[in-house]
This record gives C-alpha cells, sequence and structure tokens, in this order.
C-alpha cells in the first residue's frame, strides 16, 4: 500500500478525466488509484527510473489499456516526455520523493545497511556512478560537504577523514557492512534510537542519484505543464526535500 494513498488520490482527482502524471510510479500503486478515481475519460503518465519497479507498475497499469503509458525516465525529464506523447494541460502531476522500501528490501541494491552488499545506491542502474566509486572520486574535503549538505550529519569531516584514510591504506569501502562500520567507529561506536551510519547513507543516495537537483529541475517544469487549477502533489520524507 503506497504512502498517503487515500490523501493523495483526494487532492489530487477533484473531477473526471484529464490528463495525470506520476513521476515516480514504483509499484504502480498510487498511478492505479488516480486513474480508478478519475473514471474511464482520465489517462495517466507513469514514470520511473528504476527499471525493476517500472517493470511492477507496468504490471499494475495493464488493466488500463491504452489509459496508461509507462516510460523509464527521471522524472525531471517529464517535460520532454510529456511533449513526445503530445501530452499538455496536465490535470495533476504527483511525486512521491526518495528512495522506497522496495529499494530498501533488496539488499543487492546497496541502499541499506541491515544486509552486507555492495555499496551501490543506484536508483538507476543504467548509471555509471555508484557509491563506492562517488567514495573514490571526492577529497576528504568535498566528502564531508556531501555528508553536511545531504545527510545533516553533524561530524562529517571525522567521518570523511576515516573513509579518506580507510582507502589511502588499501582498506576496501566497497560494501554496507564495510562503510557502516566505518562511520560507526568515526562516531565513536555510539547507538541510539537510529544506526550511527544513517545519515551518512543517506547524503551518498541523494549524492549518487542526483535528487535535489532533480527536484529543483521538476518543480517549475511541473507548474508549466499543469493546466489552470491543476494540482502538484509532492511526498517528501526530510528537510533537505522539504
Amino acid at each position: 500500500v503506497p504512502v498517503l494513498l487515500e490523501e493523495t488520490v483526494a487532492r489530487l482527482v477533484t473531477e473526471p478525466g484529464g490528463w495525470y502524471v506520476d513521476g515516480t510510479a514504483g509499484a504502480g500503486g498510487h498511478a492505479s488509484a488516480v486513474l480508478a478515481a478519475a473514471g474511464l475519460d482520465a489517462r495517466l503518465l507513469a514514470l520511473d527510473r528504476d527499471g525493476d519497479a517500472l517493470e511492477l507498475a507496468r504490471a499494475a497499469l495493464a488493466p488500463f489499456g491504452g489509459r496508461a503509458i509507462v516510460e523509464r525516465a527521471n522524472f525531471s525529464e517529464m517535460s520532454e516526455v510529456a511533449a513526445r506523447h503530445g501530452i499538455r494541460n496536465i490535470r495533476g502531476i504527483l511525486l512521491d520523493l526518495g528512495v522506497s522500501s522496495m529499494q530498501l528490501d533488496r539488499s543487492e541494491r546497496g541502499f541499506s545497511f541491515m544486509r552486507d552488499s555492495p555499496l551501490d545506491m543506484r536508483m538507476d542502474d543504467r548509471q555509471e556512478l555508484t557509491a563506492a566509486v562517488l567514495l573514490k572520486q571526492l577529497s576528504p574535503e568535498e566528502l564531508a560537504d556531501v555528508l553536511w549538505r545531504y545527510g545533516e550529519e553533524s561530524m562529517s569531516r571525522r567521518i570523511a577523514k576515516a573513509i579518506a584514510g580507510a582507502l589511502a591504506r588499501g582498506e576496501p569501502v566497497e560494501t554496507t557492512a564495510q562503510l557502516a562500520e566505518l562511520v560507526s567507529q568515526a562516531k565513536g561506536g555510539r547507538r541510539g534510537r537510529t544506526h550511527p551510519a544513517t545519515q551518512t547513507f543517506q547524503a551518498l543516495r541523494i549524492a549518487v542519484n542526483g535528487e535535489l537537483a532533480a527536484l529543483e529541475a521538476v518543480l517549475p517544469a511541473a507548474l508549466d505543464l499543469l493546466e489552470p487549477g491543476g494540482r502538484l502533489a509532492v511526498i517528501s520524507f526530510h528537510s533537505l526535500e522539504d
């Protein structure tokens, strides 16, 4: 069940018919509910950059036939995709930001430190940049800046120094467990309600996927696509997205 399902549908669908866009289709839960609520004259463009998620969305939206267009794309490319399909005067646009539970649950994707896996974190596996590659590319100062800006990590310099030191000694930092342990040691092994590496993992995920840059690009694009009185619904999860 997607987050805020009833609330999202109630705010997006105010009258029958029209075009809608789900920029983060995921497993198709929001998109299916919007189409069902908007009636037989409604159509929807579903986008997602995650190929695995999009296959689930295709299956969920298959009963709607030609009323649903499903395409693999970052939501920042929404204007170009809509133009290619001749879609304009959109009645409602939805964005559900951040990582999905499906991505977290699949350990091989490298988003979570709950199970050891390659340090990947790509939402779109067509891109070359992974979290492990990013750690090797950034200087300690650049890494500390990423951890501070995207993870709001108060011990960013100490963590960046620890990671840089491990890499300089030839120690591998290529799995989620290796990184989580490094961060935990750098923070003195302190454990509260959240794991010491939580903010570091968030920061690297945002950096690898360019999440905030994509959000900054899509907001004005979405407003241009909406018809007068159209609605943009954005589900956000932390202060940086807000």
